[in-house]
């Protein structure tokens, strides 16, 4: 096998699978030292099989893995084709001969190697059955499409057939873990600042938020200009607990997600790192969403200066494709005190500054959506909704009234309250049918909550 005379997926030859199952497909059948390799095989199956268990793969196991290094390896090629699809120029050929190396590998005939060292085994691999389970590191869709492509890598006439294919997929999704993932959050060690998908995202979207239509509105409208590349603003979300701020989050990752938009989640304790976060992404083919959840700041505080500069204001002009969403309980973000209006606080002769320097952070953002607590009638409203989504058949009025009382002691009018309201419901109704007063969850299923 040619896996050292690869150019642009270099970097692929040195996976220790893949090199691993490079020397079983270069061993010697006539030769009599078969031992080795057949100790190599039955290790590269059980690698396979691991990975089929965190990746949710299924089919041929061995082409999956060829199909998910192809989609995942970051090289000139594919980042200058993430969204975007074809490109032009000599990198093409390039391509080409490395994917003619790899439809070898998709051809490579796995036959003679099980009859010839009764390896039985290798067909665990070669036609996998999932358990049920799903992926570990894809969403469903993602996974079913890897698996989809390597089944047509396989079925593929020629090299250039699997290259369109592979860069159509670069087109749709990206590469990477840009590419096959919707979030991100930022960790930070000794060797530098990494941003890491998050493997499960609650699977929200706006038709899910009961109520707000005002402010969902006001951000899909923002979050359209900003994937189709016109002007828009960063988005502050404030207003009361549990009304669907962060929710409203969720549902822009999930909605956007095809077309670009991806979401990063970074701590006001990482904002020192903002740079070298927006360093890693500005050169990309997607619009990214730097999300800060419950943005507040104590006067003691002094992160938020980290955070006023890169909204506006440093040397560096903030790249295109980023943006700064945000929420908070507070419409002024920074802790004021009656003291910072009427300038009595001892020692500040210039207390006009002081409020002015407190306001500024808030005020850069362009657009503020305010999420105010629900109604009582409001309440009842989603509280309806969500049964009704969930499955939950019981008199109306009766629900009204038990829902009535589970807001008087826990935590009062609220989205996330009918959502805790619901869960409590689906939770005890087979425990508890008297209480429950009948209800049946036909769906068994959880409501997305505000």
């Amino acid at each position: 096998m040619r896996k050292d005379e690869l150019i642009v997926y270099r970097n692929c030859a040195s996976r220790n699978l893949f090199s691993r199952m490079s020397r079983v497909m270069d061993h010697d059948l006539d030769r009599d030292d078969d031992a080795h390799i057949v100790q190599e095989v039955y290790e590269c199956i059980a690698m396979l099989l691991d990975r089929a268990g965190r990746n949710g793969f299924y089919g041929n196991l061995w082409h999956c893995y060829l199909a998910n290094i192809l989609v995942n390896d970051e090289n000139s090629y594919s980042r200058a084709s993430e969204m975007r699809g074809g490109i032009q120029g000599t990198i093409n050929e390039a391509v080409l001969h490395d994917i003619q190396i790899f439809k070898e590998y998709f051809d490579y005939d796995f036959t003679e190697l099980m009859e010839r060292l009764h390896i039985d085994a290798l067909r665990y691999v070669l036609d996998y059955k999932p358990s049920g389970e799903g992926s570990k590191i894809y969403n469903t869709r993602i996974r079913d499409r890897i698996c989809d492509l390597a089944q047509r890598f396989e079925q593929s006439e020629s090299a250039e057939q699997m290259k369109d294919l592979l860069t159509q997929f670069y087109g749709e999704y990206g590469v990477g873990k840009f590419g096959l993932h919707k979030a991100f959050r930022v960790t930070h060690d000794s060797s530098g600042v990494y941003i890491d998908p998050i493997l499960n995202i609650r699977h929200v979207y706006f038709r899910d938020l009961v109520g707000y239509e005002r402010a969902k509105q006001k951000l899909i409208e923002n979050t359209e200009a900003f994937v189709e590349g016109r002007p828009c603003n960063n988005v502050l979300l404030y207003g009361e607990a549990g009304t669907g701020k962060s929710s409203s989050i969720k549902a822009v990752a999930n909605e956007f997600y095809s077309r670009g938009l991806r979401v990063i989640e970074i701590y006001r304790y990482q904002f020192q790192d903002l740079n070298d976060v927006i360093s890693q992404i500005k050169n990309r083919g997607y619009k990214f969403i730097l999300y800060m959840d419950d943005l507040s700041f104590e006067e003691f505080e002094t992160e938020y200066k980290y955070l006023k500069a890169v909204i506006e204001g440093g040397l560096e002009k903030r790249p295109s494709n980023v943006l700064i969403y945000a929420t908070s309980n507070r419409r002024h973000l920074i802790r004021e005190s009656f003291s910072d209006r009427d300038g009595a606080e001892i020692g500040d002769k210039h207390h006009g500054d002081t409020v002015q320097e407190k306001l500024s952070l808030a005020n850069r953002f362009g657009v503020s959506i305010y999420y105010g607590a629900p109604t009582y009638e409001e309440y009842q409203e989603i509280v309806l909704s969500l049964a009704r989504r969930n499955g939950i058949a019981v008199d109306q009025e009766q629900l009204r009234k038990e829902a009535t009382r589970w807001e008087m002691t826990n935590g009062g009018l609220s989205g996330r309250t009918a959502q805790q309201f619901i869960n409590y419901l689906l939770g005890t109704e087979l425990a508890d049918p008297v209480a429950a007063s009948g209800k049946t969850a036909e769906n068994g299923g959880k409501g997305d909550g505000q």
